[in-house]
């Protein structure tokens, strides 16, 4: 057997299994898999930005600490519209009307990219009142300014791309936009160090043992690097030319769903729809950022071990869930093609196997993490007070990773029944009106473990809290394709 027969047998395109007929588990899988390494290919790049910063400079590393906030909430207003045209298109495919899916698709890429432009505008002029708010201090606020304003022009090309990847996964096809992000990521990694230092003190040129050919490089161009600029200029291209790549896939239409010129006037009324649904995704996902640093304000209040354990811990957890995350937007993907197909039954079926399949692997992992504690904190640290520190929040809340593969699977067929505001709420009650009241409280009576705690707590009640909204059943009582549902 090839190698790319290998290959084929783990990964299968739309055009081998049919999301509204036959079994569950392994168009779930076919579904999830690729996402799961998509999503493995951006923490990739997180981490070689980080990497060739901390190279460069701390005060550039902690620039783009300070700018990670600002990124993260420019991309939770995209993500919310991405999510939208998602579901539009995921119901329309289900429904079998193709005319209307692709109609969908053009109107989320243009209102998309034209929202983008005033938002990248807007962000240009804000960015360093925004970071002098955060508390940038004089030394990193200019860096930090010069990263987001780069960050902020490129909105267009990353919103664009966040876009192809959710319409393609609506459609049912997750590989084009793994394969797409893979160069993509490739690419960003190549130019970070040439970008970054040019041909002068480059420690990839050290690395490999080539300072010879870098003076050549030096004497030929004179190119000592742009800095922090570099970096930001590299994530923009990369992903400038991966929105080419998406823009030309979907224009021929020969994977996944196509979209056309001549339905790319801008629809005032679908635009209206597109943020009605989208709106509260963002919100969903604004609200998760926005519970970790109100987190670390508590967090905070203890020794830096404690602040540095959390650090490392929720780093972790943010792996650990990759394939609750994957398998959600899978199921998101599902419900929204039998919703279209007038098969609410099979849509609930698929989210019920996805959460007890979640909770199963997910509780696994949460076995090995509570065994191997002290050595996964470790990996990051070589202070013998955070290992502890560390080792005892992935202690407290290993026993509920399971409840967590249970929300997001529900929450992600709520996304995909149209359901935004649902999954919003759930959420929202999980972290703001759960997570931080026990934080703190629980603080105040049994110190750090308080916070601790919190997360378990937390995460048993939201998933009781998802379970029980899902089983009321209003998720089925319309779609947006059609007023009511057909009879399954």
């Amino acid at each position: 057997m090839t190698l790319r027969d290998r290959l084929g047998s783990v990964f299968k395109g739309r055009e081998e299994f049919d999301l509204t007929e036959g079994g569950i588990g392994w168009p779930l899988f076919y579904l999830s898999l690729p996402i799961v390494i998509t999503n493995l290919l951006q923490t990739a790049y997180n981490l070689a930005d980080t990497f060739w910063l901390g190279q460069y400079s701390t005060n550039a590393l902690a620039a783009i600490s300070f700018g990670f906030p600002m990124v993260f909430l420019l991309i939770a207003l995209g993500m919310g519209l991405s999510v939208a045209g998602s579901v539009l298109v995921a119901q329309h495919t289900g429904a079998d009307e193709e005319e209307e899916a692709e109609y969908a698709a053009s109107q989320t890429v243009v209102i998309t990219l034209v929202g983008s432009v005033f938002l990248g505008v807007g962000g240009f002029f804000a960015v360093e009142t925004f970071l002098d708010v955060l508390g940038a201090s004089p030394e990193v606020l200019p860096l930090a300014t010069d990263y987001m304003e780069v960050i902020s022009l490129g909105l267009p090309f990353m919103f664009g791309f966040l876009v192809f990847i959710s319409l393609m996964r609506g459609y049912g096809d997750t590989i084009t936009p793994m394969l797409v992000m893979f160069g993509s990521v490739v690419l960003n990694i190549f130019l970070d160090p040439f970008l970054i230092f040019g041909f002068e003190n480059n420690p990839l040129f050290g690395m490999l043992g080539l300072r010879g050919v870098e003076s050549q490089l030096l004497a030929m161009t004179g190119f000592t690097g742009s800095g922090i600029e570099g970096a930001a200029i590299a994530t923009v291209f990369s992903r400038a030319l991966a929105l080419i790549v998406g823009l030309a896939i979907m224009f021929r239409g020969v994977r996944g769903v196509q979209i056309r010129l001549s339905q790319m006037r801008p629809d005032v009324a679908f635009a209206r729809k597109l943020v009605d649904i989208g709106v509260p995704a963002s919100v969903e996902v604004t609200g998760r950022a926005l519970s970790i640093n109100l987190l670390l304000i508590i967090v905070a209040m203890f020794p830096p071990t404690v602040v540095a354990a959390y650090g490392i811990g929720t780093r972790v957890f943010s792996v650990i869930f990759l394939p609750a995350i994957a398998v959600a937007r899978g199921v998101e993907t599902m419900t929204g093609q039998n919703i279209g197909a007038g098969k609410e039954h099979r849509a609930a079926q698929s989210a019920n196997f996805a959460a007890k399949v979640m909770f199963v692997v997910l509780s696994l992992l949460g076995v090995v993490a509570w065994f191997g504690a002290r050595p996964v904190i470790a990996v990051f640290t070589t202070d013998p007070a955070v290992v502890d520190v560390g080792a005892s929040f992935l202690r407290y809340v290993a026993p509920t990773f399971g409840f967590i593969g249970i929300m997001r699977s529900y929450t992600g067929s709520f996304r995909g029944a149209g359901e935004t505001l649902t999954a919003a709420a759930i959420s929202i009650t999980m972290l703001g009106l759960i997570r931080l009241p026990v934080a703190w409280f629980g603080a105040q009576e049994f110190g750090s473990s308080g916070i601790w705690l919190a997360f378990a707590v937390s995460n048993a009640i939201g998933a009781v809290i998802a379970v029980a909204w899902y089983r009321r059943g209003t998720w089925q009582e319309g779609s947006l394709t059609r007023p009511a549902p057909a009879d399954d």
